[in-house]
């Protein structure tokens, strides 16, 4: 059996204590895998170390103790293999967005042509949305379009992963509910292995396809993993006509209000943290009547 694309085996990150205190431990016994094409969110409390987990598979960090392996390398810095998108747009101001996206892929691919570069980059702007903006410098651009085009730079540079840290935490609800759409069309169209850091329950059920829960820190760890059931072509106007869906939002909202609490004051029985446990919420579940008549006897048991 081949291994997973990723493997995060025994992840701790520690901070040394000030003026003799004893030292932080944010997230100690993190283990999880990533499939080649797979889209992973990851929720919990601030403080738990997403951002930090986030930045030691990116390479721009490094944890206490434990390995990272992506495609059966460990990771042990930056690289364009895997690609950034931060929760600032991180434009440089004095470039247009083709000029922002030119500069990432020029760096991936320095031996490309003026004519092949100036195709690929108008490539992932079109994709995103972006036709008849390219030459917009960031000042110009609107918050959701400056993020769009930090999603283009990333997607450009064709990375084996891309990392995104609450890429739309900052946009309106339209915006954000636009580009959700949109990410979903590029990963579906480029089977794109995605690891995405979210506080918003319903972005992760509409975009990912695991949902790693993390207990509050110190010391915290991924508690379980919640599978999405709800079918592939999914969107923001038919997510909660999903049976399951409510099922799987209820299970999130609950662990992130109450479990998660618990967790981090005395682990379950049987708890293992390399092997978190998957869950499947609303899958048990009886089918819905299939018919008004159905329903009423239901009903009527039920009283």
């Amino acid at each position: 059996m081949s291994a997973s694309f990723l493997i995060a085996d025994g992840l701790a990150k520690k901070y040394p204590g000030a003026r003799g205190k004893p030292d932080l431990t944010v997230f100690d016994d993190v283990h999880f895998t990533i499939e080649k094409g797979e889209f992973v969110c990851i929720i919990g409390h601030s403080g738990c170390g997403k951002t930090t987990i986030l930045n030691v598979l990116a390479g721009l960090d490094t944890a206490s103790s434990g390995n990272v392996l992506m495609d059966e390398r460990e990771i042990s810095g930056p690289s364009l293999e895997r690609g950034v998108v931060f929760q600032g747009h991180a434009l440089m101001p004095w470039l247009t967005a083709k000029k922002n996206v030119e500069f990432a892929v020029c760096s991936r691919w320095p031996d490309k042509s003026g004519k092949e570069i100036d195709a690929h980059c108008q490539k992932y702007l079109d994709l995103v949305g972006l036709t008849g903006s390219e030459h917009k410098k960031p000042s110009e651009l609107s918050g959701g379009m400056k993020q769009r085009v930090g999603i283009a730079r990333a997607f450009a540079i064709e990375p084996k992963m891309l990392l995104l840290d609450e890429p739309f935490g900052a946009l309106d609800a339209l915006t954000r509910g636009n580009i959700q759409e949109e990410l979903v069309k590029i990963c579906a169209a480029t089977h794109q292995t995605v690891f995405m850091i979210t506080h918003d329950v319903d972005e992760a059920i509409l975009l990912s396809d695991k949902i790693m829960l993390m207990s509050n820190g110190p010391r915290a760890r991924i508690a379980e993993i919640v599978v999405n059931t709800l079918p592939k072509n999914r969107s923001r106007e038919t997510l909660h006509k999903e049976p399951s869906f409510y099922a799987i939002r209820n299970h999130l909202v609950d662990f992130l209000v109450s479990r998660s609490k618990r967790f981090s004051e005395a682990l379950p029985e049987g708890y293992d943290p390399k092997n978190p446990p998957l869950v499947t919420p609303g899958v048990e579940a009886p089918p819905p009547p299939s018919s008004p008549l159905e329903f009423a006897k239901v009903v009527n048991l039920r009283h």
